[in-house]
Order: C-alpha cells, then structure tokens, then sequence
C-alpha cells in the first residue's frame, strides 16, 4: 500500500462549513481528514452530531490536530498552563473513539519564559506526558510537531524534537514531521533522519523562510527526495492547505512525483 492511499486533508483557514465540504474529499483522492479542533471545527456538541455522520456515510480516516491558539504547554502561569492541558484532554476524550492520531504542538516562551527558560522546558515536558497518559486509556497516539522557525517556540530543532521524546519516554508518544515547518529551519535532512520515531506527517510546501503554506510543488521542497526518505513510513500524510483546491493541487502533485520514480 503506498502512500498515496494514505493522504488526509486540513485545513483551518476555511471560513465555510467544513462539515459540508468534507464529504467530497474522497472524490477528490483523499482517504483521511484531519480535524483541527479550533474555530468552526471545535468539537462542540453539535459539531460532533456532524462528525458521527460524516463517519457513517464515508470511509474517511480521522485524526485530530489538538487546539493551539492562545494556549501554552510550556506557561509558567499555573492556570494558562491547567487550561491548555483540560483544554487539550477534552477534545482528545471527544474525538477518542474515532481517531489513532492526535497532533500537539509544543510550547512556547512566554516573557517570563524568556527568563526561566529550564522551568519552561519542563512545564513543557510534564503537559505532553500528562496527555500521553490519558490518551494511552484510549489507545491515541499523541505526536510531537516540529515548529516553524520562530525565535521563542520550542521544538525547531530535530534534536529538540526527539529530545523531547525520550525524556517523556511514553509508548504512545511519537513525531508528527511537519516537512514545511522543517524546511524553514532548514532541517528536512535532520528531520527524514529521525524516521523511526515519525507516526504522522504534515506536508505543505514554501520558500524557505516564512510558513507560506503553499500547495506541495509550489515551493522549493525537493519532494522527491522527502518521499524516498519516507519510503517505509506507513503512517498518514496529511495535505495541510488553505483551501480544498489548494489541497487537490498538492495531491496531484505527489501523484506525479511518485509516478515517475
């Protein structure tokens, strides 16, 4: 089964129903969706009433990506740093029966974490392994991702990544190897070498520098050599866009690619 069987889509840009537009992404060649749990896509009740339909009337595979925006593994302010884990536990426990993948970011330094930055690094650890704890009675996998190339965020460097790995040490924690984000931190090659430890992938592809989020093939990625590098990888890969066109352009992209080698 090679790994264009195993491509998802997401997409948090999208202002529209994505609980409508998420029943043509098997037309379209896609056979998993990525949920990310903020915006129009949280995982509410009613949400979930549209989720366990889309369950029933396609064969999407589901992961989810774990909410982000204005929460900190790595806060030292004792109640942001309680509120990112309920936060993150909630939507995990929501989604539990219906994914094997949930995607978290690592955290950040905060102005105070500046100046603490051991104390940081901890909190950081002691969150991921709290979620890894609860989402092992579930039988989830929790991934690390790897971080854009921003100065106080944690989790850029490849070695960092899986630093962080082997000091939380939990069975059901792996990578999620976002080949964007590595590629503006210029660590692709550093990234491919950690394979083992990868569970989950994000493609999207840029220049170099700023996280465009451009369609795979619009940027300066050497896509051929990512997909040898993955060659045994028998995870998802998951087409992370701006639009649903976007990510169709992508597909289509990797398609050829894998085509002609």
């Amino acid at each position: 089964m090679s790994i264009l069987s195993r491509l998802s889509f997401s997409s948090l840009a999208l202002v529209n129903d994505p609980f409508e537009w998420a029943y043509g992404l098997e037309e379209l060649g896609f056979t998993g969706w990525e949920i990310v749990s903020e915006g129009r896509q949280t995982l509410t009740d009613e949400t979930m009433k549209k989720v366990a339909n889309i369950l029933e009337t396609t064969s999407l595979q589901l992961s989810l990506h774990l909410p982000f925006s204005d929460l900190n593994l790595a806060s030292l302010n004792p109640y942001i740093w309680q509120e990112t884990i309920r936060q993150q536990m909630e939507y995990l426990g929501r989604a539990a029966s219906f994914i094997k993948i949930a995607v978290v970011h690592p955290g950040h330094l905060s102005p105070l974490g500046t100046q603490l930055p051991d104390m940081a690094w901890a909190n950081n650890i002691k969150g991921i392994k709290k979620l890894c704890e609860f989402a092992d009675d579930f039988g989830v996998m929790v991934c690390i991702e790897n971080m854009v190339n921003q100065k106080y965020v944690f989790g850029k460097d490849a070695a960092e990544i899986e630093g962080m790995v082997e000091t939380i040490g939990c069975d059901n924690l792996g990578i999620t190897f976002d080949i964007g984000h590595a590629n503006t931190n210029n660590m692709v090659d550093e990234f491919l070498s950690l394979k083992q430890k990868i569970s989950h992938v994000h493609a999207h592809d840029n220049h170099g520098e700023t996280d465009e989020h451009l369609p795979v093939g619009d940027g300066i990625i050497d896509w051929n050599k990512v997909i040898k590098g993955l060659s045994n990888f028998k995870g998802r890969v998951v087409l992370e866009s701006r639009n649903v066109d976007e990510g169709e352009k992508g597909l289509k992209y990797l398609h050829k690619i894998w085509n002609s080698t």
